[in-house]
C-alpha cells in the first residue's frame, strides 16, 4: 500500500474530533459537492478542504491537486483523511499526497455515499448512511 491505510466513515468522524490538527479533503467533483452534499464539521470546528481530484465533466485528473492541497494548508505533519463517492478516487488522492510527503495520509474506504447496492443504487453504506453529519450545499 503506497499511502497509510484505510479507515471507516465512523473512524474518520473519530479522528476528526479528536485530532485537533486532522483535516477532511473532500476530493469529489463541483457537481456532486452541489448536488449530492458534503460533510458537515462545523461541530467541531472544522471545515472540509474542497478539491477535485478528477474534473466534471470530462473526468481528467486534476494536474494541480498537490498544488491546491498546499495551498488549502495540508502539511507533511497532519492526519489527512480523503474522500470521494465510493472510497476508489479518494486512493488515488492518498498516494499523491503520500508521495508529495504527507505521511498520514488516508483514504475513508466506503466513501461519502458508497457504492452500488443491490438495487442498483448508492446510500447503503458511506458517510451519509452511517449518520455523519452532511449538508446539501
Amino acid at each position: 500500500m503506497s499511502y497509510a491505510g484505510d479507515v471507516t466513515p465512523q473512524q474518520a468522524w473519530d479522528i476528526l474530533r479528536s485530532d485537533a490538527d486532522a483535516v477532511l479533503v473532500d476530493v469529489r467533483t463541483r457537481a456532486e459537492w452541489s448536488y449530492v452534499g458534503i460533510p458537515e464539521l462545523s461541530e467541531i470546528g472544522k471545515q472540509v478542504v474542497l478539491i477535485e481530484w478528477v474534473g466534471f465533466p470530462d473526468g481528467q485528473r486534476n494536474p494541480h491537486f498537490v498544488e491546491q492541497l498546499r495551498d488549502a494548508g495540508v502539511s507533511d505533519d497532519q492526519q489527512v483523511l480523503f474522500l470521494c463517492r465510493s472510497g476508489q478516487r479518494s486512493v488515488g488522492a492518498a498516494e499523491a499526497a503520500t508521495a508529495d510527503g504527507i505521511a498520514q495520509a488516508y483514504n475513508i474506504s466506503e466513501g461519502f455515499e458508497g457504492g452500488l447496492g443491490p438495487d442498483g443504487q448508492r446510500g447503503v453504506v458511506g458517510w451519509k448512511a452511517q449518520g455523519l453529519p452532511w449538508r446539501q450545499s
